[in-house]
């Protein structure tokens, strides 16, 4: 009875689809609530000063940015399809990638009527995301890949079809040949 111990490679495909869908859906979401315009009559000065916008937002207001790309802590590693990536490495690139993301926002949206840039928005969607990666995806890929490791029977063959030999060609009767001439039927 064989065993497999890893998985093959077309395991995880489906898991990196599904991550790829919910990454567009998620970043097609985040791109409409962020870069809609806005009616006010009045906006602030652009803040480049780290954490000094804390005194005009309210708790509801951080919540919601650190909430915004937050799901990006878990998307991007399972759009990544890497099951046995260490967690270090992942973290820096899901890091790196929500910055990017939350900057290429950030710019756009000053850019829209209503928004001014703010460098706090950056740096809470980036803790967002960092922080629900450090918490679901070293877990969820240590689970994976217990699970992974542990042996499945091998799936049993399927009865093998019995195929009847093909018949001989058809071919003209045969012939008697005889060896006395005299008691030869064609005489």
């Amino acid at each position: 009875m064989r065993t497999e111990t890893r998985p093959t490679a077309g395991v995880h495909r489906p898991f990196r689809l599904a991550g790829l869908f919910a990454l567009t859906v998620h970043l097609a979401l985040a791109g409409w609530l962020v870069l809609r315009p806005l009616p006010v009559a009045w906006v602030y000065d652009a803040n480049l000063t780290p954490l000094a916008s804390l005194r005009f937002t309210t708790a509801w207001q951080v919540l919601g940015e650190l909430l915004l790309l937050a799901p990006l802590g878990v998307l991007l590693p399972l759009a990544g399809g890497r099951l046995h990536a260490r967690w270090f490495p992942s973290f820096l690139r899901t890091t790196g990638a929500s910055a990017l993301l939350a900057t290429a926002l950030e710019f756009l949206a000053s850019w829209t009527p209503g928004h001014v840039l703010d460098v706090d928005r950056i740096l809470f969607a980036v803790i967002g995301a960092a922080g629900t990666h450090l918490a679901i995806v070293p877990v969820s890929r240590s689970l994976l890949q217990h699970s992974a490791r542990r042996p499945r029977p091998a799936r049993p063959e399927p009865p093998a079809r019995v195929v009847p030999a093909p018949a001989p060609p058809a071919t003209a009767a045969p012939t008697a040949v005889y060896a006395d001439p005299v008691s030869s039927p064609l005489r």
